[in-house]
Formats: structure tokens, C-alpha cells, sequence
């Protein structure tokens, strides 16, 4: 527990120069628009690093995200299709409003939901099963959208393109509050299964032995999972590699199996990433290169390390 003492300390020193340095000429309108970016950045944060070590507990495998369930390519699909069916103008305005918000969270939680009725209906089938279809759902909405983006006007897709990279430079403040209480739902709920976690970590029959429900703590977890990936994506766009780099980097630091230290240091991490990923972006980049960009390339060397790593073990 001391070294996420020492994590919360380095998140707070980068919040504090987020927040307070350059501020210019006008200081309460900087200190106002550069707190509405952090809280998104907390909430994001926290979000993809608690449902990335919790579906890595349940899957048993440490180079898997919650994307490989295809819920970035579903939202990107919904982004293209608005614009192939309605125009960029239909996109921004919903981009500007909670309808846009609440159809992607409505969208890839009923693709997740339909998910797990194909998991849990046939026998013998398992968690790896579901992994498999999300894959070749992904592929799928990729394609589509692939095809849609060939056919619209180029203008309009690069307003599209634009959609494929997270940002967190136009938050809208009334999505955040939505989201946040969205986010606050979800995380009440995961508390009641958090004292499973280590025993999951065992591994299905160890779990089952030891008088788990595993089925059922599974699925309701798999659920809380897809409310704060959805969450996430909604607000500011697919992180691919965040979850990766979080919940690897906290594994290796922490050097701990008690899943209530690995959720908080993993957030704690993904807070230094997010923060001084924007710092960078904002500073040193001067808003010509999005912070998921920084944080993608940074988290595809991480997994060619993760792979080459595994593979001499």
C-alpha cells in the first residue's frame, strides 16, 4: 500500500501543474475549462484501468483488454453510420448533446448483453467463446465501417477520423455529469464483488471448489465492465492500449495479487498517464497531436515487449 502513497503523490503534483501552470492571460477561465479536462480525464482513467484489471482477472490473460469484445469498433460503427446515413452536421449536433452519449452506451451494452446470452445459453461454453465472437463482431463492424468511410464525401470523413482518437479538449460538461453518475452506479455496484476477485484469480475450477457462483459473479461483473468501457468510449473517444499499459505496469510495481491494491495503483497509473500524457500533448505537442495517439504508440511497443517477453517464458 505505501507505493500507491507514492502514486497519489506523483498524481497530485501533475494535477496541480495541469491545473496551475502557463494559465495566461486569463487565469479563472483557463483554471474553469482545465478543470472540466481533468475531471474527465479522472473519471476516463479510472474507468478503463478498474474494467481492464477486472476482465483480465476473469479471462486469466494479462495482454487482453475489454476492446477485444469488439466495443470500439461498435462505436465507431454508430459514428460512421450517423454520418453516412445523416451528414457530418447530424454528428456534430449529436456530438454536442446527451443523445449521442446515451445511444453508444445503450448500443454496446445490448451488443454485450446479446454477447452473454450466446455464452451462458449452450453448455460447455466459456468465457474464451465469448472472446472468439467479439473478435469476429469487431472485425465485422470494422469492415462496415471501413466500407461506409470509402464511400463518403472526404470532408466528412475526416470528421469521422476525427471520432477515432480520444480527446479530451471539448468535453461537454453536461455529457460529463451524466457519465459521472453513470460511473458512480457502476462502481457501487463492483464493490459487492471485489472480495471475489482474488479467488477468481485462481481460476475457474479453484473458484467453483472454493463455494464461488462463478457463472453468475462473471457475468455481473462482465456487465460492469462493458457500463464503464461504454462510459468511457462515449465521453472521449477509444483508448486501445491504455488499459494494456495501466494494469501490466501495476502488476510489475505493486508485485501484489490482492486485487484491492491492484485496482487503486492501477488508477493511480493510469491518472499519470492520462495527466501528463495531456500535459504533453498541450505543452510540448501544442494540440497537434492527440493524447491517445501518444499513449497508443507508447502502449503498441509495451505489447511487442509483453509478446516477446511471454514467448521466452
Amino acid at each position: 500500500m505505501r507505493k500507491n502513497w507514492i502514486l497519489a503523490g506523483i498524481v497530485v503534483v501533475l494535477m496541480a501543474c495541469y491545473l496551475f501552470l502557463f494559465m495566461g492571460g486569463s487565469p479563472a477561465f483557463a483554471l474553469e475549462l482545465r478543470s472540466t479536462r481533468l475531471i474527465a480525464i479522472v473519471f476516463t482513467g479510472v474507468a478503463i484501468a478498474i474494467s481492464t484489471v477486472v476482465f483480465q482477472t476473469i479471462t486469466q490473460n494479462k495482454i487482453l483488454t475489454p476492446s477485444i469484445m469488439g466495443l470500439d469498433s461498435l462505436y465507431m460503427l454508430l459514428q460512421t453510420s450517423l454520418v453516412f446515413i445523416f451528414g457530418s452536421q447530424a454528428l456534430m449536433r449529436a456530438g454536442s448533446g446527451q443523445w449521442n452519449f446515451f445511444l453508444s452506451v445503450i448500443l454496446m451494452m445490448g451488443f454485450s448483453v446479446l454477447l452473454y446470452r450466446l455464452m451462458f445459453k449452450g453448455n460447455g461454453r466459456n468465457i474464451y467463446f465469448l472472446l472468439l465472437v467479439g473478435i469476429v463482431c469487431g472485425t465485422f463492424f470494422s469492415s462496415i465501417s471501413s466500407f461506409m468511410e470509402m464511400l463518403i464525401d472526404p470532408n466528412e470523413f475526416q470528421i469521422v477520423q476525427d471520432k477515432m482518437f480520444a480527446s479530451f479538449n471539448n468535453v461537454n460538461s453536461s455529457i460529463l455529469v451524466v457519465a459521472i453518475v453513470v460511473f458512480a452506479v457502476a462502481m457501487l455496484y463492483l464493490m459487492k464483488f471485489v472480495k471475489y476477485l482474488d479467488v477468481l484469480a485462481l481460476g475457474k475450477d479453484h473458484a467453483v471448489n472454493l463455494g464461488v457462483p462463478y457463472n453468475k459473479i462473471v457475468m455481473q461483473l462482465l456487465l460492469i465492465i462493458v457500463v464503464l468501457v461504454s462510459v468511457a468510449t462515449a465521453l472521449v473517444g477509444p483508448i486501445t492500449f491504455l488499459g494494456l499499459i495501466v494494469a501490466n505496469v501495476a502488476y510489475q510495481f505493486l508485485k501484489t495479487h490482492r486485487h484491492v491494491e491492484l485496482l487503486i495503483g492501477a488508477s493511480l497509473i493510469s491518472l499519470i498517464a492520462l495527466v501528463g500524457g495531456q500535459l504533453l500533448a498541450e505543452r510540448i505537442f501544442h494540440f497537434d497531436t492527440p493524447i491517445s495517439v501518444i499513449i497508443n504508440l507508447c502502449g503498441g511497443v509495451y505489447f511487442l515487449y509483453l509478446l516477446l517477453k511471454g514467448a521466452k517464458l
